[in-house]
């Protein structure tokens, strides 16, 4: 069977669009659990196409929603095409604004700047940002882009401020306090929102 594509999780509707993530994150939700809000399994046993991804919106009565939230059990930006066509979609056809939740790699992910057109589409770009340095980014993501990848982020996010006012940076509250500051600084030099989330166990 089909993982749902579509789930509503708090009130929120999410878009569970691929399972395909350049991370390992030892905190992943999606080493725990199967399912989350409504959903029964976020795993797909294949990439969804558009088409499904547009006949799984269709069927979901968008009137009690404002905002799309592309999330679910891997990095959005793994499916750039089909993140960029369905979320254009959804503003279109539905006028919902659109969140998109990131890990920050996906020019990495795609070999090429994303940021400009991803920014032109998305309402409000959140990163996870997860650790206050390159070598702790490493330990926890188990990135496979490797110790790059941590600069590859705050570049990412450097970029999306230029072409965005709404960006923010996430910390998972595993993180000693003092690495949350930290993150949090980082933040603040960026000119982005930060946000410390908690773990869910």
């Amino acid at each position: 069977t089909m993982a749902d594509i579509v789930y509503d999780f708090e009130g929120g509707l999410y878009l569970n669009i691929t399972n395909d993530c350049p991370c390992d994150c030892v905190f992943c939700i999606r080493n725990k659990v199967n399912e989350i809000g409504t959903e029964n399994s976020m795993w797909h046993n294949k990439a969804p196409s558009f088409d499904e991804i547009k006949k799984a919106i269709d069927s979901v009565d968008m009137s009690k929603y404002t905002e799309a939230v592309f999330c679910g059990y891997g990095e959005p930006t793994c499916a750039y095409d089909n993140l960029i066509k369905s979320a254009r979609y959804i503003k279109e056809k539905y006028g919902l604004k659109i969140r998109l939740n990131t890990n920050g790699l996906g020019c990495l992910v795609n070999g090429r700047d994303i940021t400009k057109e991803l920014c032109s589409v998305v309402d409000t770009v959140s990163i996870s940002l997860n650790a206050p340095n390159a070598e702790r980014y490493l330990q926890i993501t188990r990135s496979k882009f490797g110790i790059g990848s941590f600069d590859a982020i705050i570049d990412f996010a450097k970029k999306c401020v230029e072409y965005h006012d709404d960006v923010r940076m996430t910390v998972v509250d595993i993180l000693k306090d003092e690495e949350i500051k930290e993150c949090e600084k980082i933040a603040k030099n960026l000119g982005v929102k930060f946000r410390s989330r908690e773990y869910i166990d």
